[in-house]
C-alpha cells in the first residue's frame, strides 16, 4: 500500500504558496476527513480552491488527487505502531540518548521503507551494474556516505571516485561519459557543489541517480533516478545524524543487490580484497613481533 503523503506535505509545507498551504494544513490537521473528500469538498473545507489542491499536489511531486488520498489512507492504516520521532534535550540523561539516538535512526529508516520505491531501487542498480565508471558526490556528513559507497563498490571490482575535495568532484564530473553513472548524496537536495556535478555529469552524457529527502527539490528533478528517504529534522541538527543513517542503507542495498546479481564474480573479487588485506597485517604484526626482539626494522621482512 502506498504510504508517506502526510510527511510529505509536512517535509514541503513550508515551501509552497499560501493557497496550497490552506488545504495542505487542512490535510495534516484532518487527515480521516480528507481520504473521504472529493477535490471539491476539500477545497470548500479548507478555504482552498480546486486548482490549488491539483497544483499542491503537482508541487508533491505526485500523480494526482487520488494519489495523494491513497497515500494518506496508507499513512492513517500505519499510525497505530505507537512508533515515533524521538527529539533530544540538552538534558538528556545518558540513558536517554542512547536510546532516543538508536530509535530515532531506526525510526527514520522505517520511515524510508514505508515510501521507497523498488523500481527506483531497481533502475539504480541496473545502472550500476553497467557502469564502467562510478562517481560518488556528497559534501559533508554525505561525502562520509559517498566515501563508503566507493569502498564497498571498489572490492567488488568498480572503478569508482569519491573525492572529498569539491574541485576535485567537479573536475572529475566533466571527464565523464555515457557509459559512466554519477550518483548524488544530499539531504536537502539543494547542496550546490552536488548539483554542479550533476548538471556536468549530464552534459556529458553520464547516467544520474540521487538519494535525496521525500518530495521536490533541485537534484530530485535534474536526476535520471531520484531515490528519496525521510529523516526528522531537530533543532540540534540530529538529522545529521539520521539522514546518514538512511543514506548508509540505501548504499547497502544498492550494494548487495549488485553483489547479488553478479554473486560468483563479486565473491572471487572480495576474496582477493580480503586475502591482500589479511596479508599486510600478517606482514606489518611479523615486523613489529621482529622489532620488539631487538631486530633492525628491514623493510624486505
Amino acid at each position: 500500500m502506498l504510504k508517506g503523503g502526510l510527511r510529505l506535505i509536512k517535509e514541503t509545507i513550508s515551501s509552497i504558496n499560501p493557497s496550497e498551504r490552506f488545504a495542505a494544513q487542512y490535510i495534516l490537521d484532518n487527515p480521516e476527513k480528507m481520504v473521504r473528500m472529493t477535490v471539491s469538498e476539500l477545497a470548500e473545507a479548507s478555504g482552498s480552491s480546486q486548482s490549488a489542491i491539483i497544483r499542491l499536489c503537482k508541487s508533491l511531486g505526485l500523480k494526482g488527487y487520488q494519489d495523494l488520498k491513497l497515500r494518506v489512507a496508507g499513512d492513517l492504516q500505519n499510525s497505530s505502531t505507537g512508533e515515533e520521532y524521538q527529539e533530544i534535550s540538552p538534558k538528556s540523561d545518558i540513558r536517554t540518548i542512547i536510546s532516543s539516538v538508536s530509535n530515532n535512526n531506526i525510526y527514520s529508516i522505517n520511515e524510508t521503507l514505508n515510501i521507497l520505491d523498488p523500481v527506483k531501487i531497481e533502475e539504480a542498480v541496473y545502472l550500476i551494474e553497467n557502469a564502467k565508471r562510478i562517481d560518488f558526490y556528497g559534501t559533508g556528513a554525505s561525502q562520509l556516505v559517498a566515501q563508503d559507497a566507493q569502498h564497498k563498490f571498489m572490492r567488488i571490482n568498480k572503478a569508482c571516485t569519491a573525492y572529498s575535495d569539491t574541485h576535485l568532484q567537479l573536475t572529475s564530473a566533466v571527464t565523464l561519459t555515457e557509459n559512466d553513472v554519477a550518483v548524488a548524496f544530499s539531504h536537502s537536495g539543494e547542496t550546490i557543489q552536488v548539483i554542479e556535478c550533476i548538471k556536468a555529469a549530464k552534459e556529458n552524457g553520464a547516467k544520474t541517480i540521487g538519494i535525496t529527502r521525500y518530495g521536490a527539490n533541485t537534484i530530485g528533478h535534474l536526476v535520471d533516478v531520484h531515490i528519496e528517504t525521510l529523516s526528522t529534522e531537530s533543532d540540534i541538527r540530529s538529522a545529521a545524524t539520521s539522514s546518514r543513517i538512511v543514506q548508509l542503507n540505501i548504499v547497502d542495498i544498492l550494494y548487495i543487490a549488485v553483489v547479488g546479481h553478479n554473486y560468483h564474480q563479486s565473491l572471487t573479487q572480495l576474496n582477493k580484497s580480503r586475502l591482500a588485506i589479511d596479508n599486510c597485517y600478517r606482514l606489518k604484526r611479523k615486523k613489529h613481533i621482529y622489532n620488539s626482539y631487538g631486530g633492525n626494522d628491514d623493510k624486505s621482512i
